[in-house]
């Protein structure tokens, strides 16, 4: 009876799952340094327009939640 018990309170026990944002969270980094760095080298440049800034922000602004949303869980993993 004592295996049957410690086999489903070991079960019981690794049935927690993380949130998940954190194992691609150097890509979403690395993606977004890059993508802000392009955008500030091309806004001094002559290249620069309106529909290349919109495209930017398109690309950025979900990279920027993401790492938003990555610092919230690492946060709540520290604290808790």
């Amino acid at each position: 009876m004592s295996i049957i018990s410690s086999a489903i309170s070991s079960s019981a026990i690794s049935m927690t799952t993380d949130l998940g944002l954190p194992q691609y969270g150097a890509a979403v980094v690395v993606g977004l340094i890059v993508l802000l760095c392009l955008r500030e080298v091309l806004s001094a440049s002559r290249y620069w327009s309106k529909s290349l800034s919109s495209s930017f922000n398109l690309a950025i602004m979900p990279l920027l939640v993401c790492f938003v949303l990555i610092v919230g869980a690492e946060l709540l993993t520290v604290l808790a």
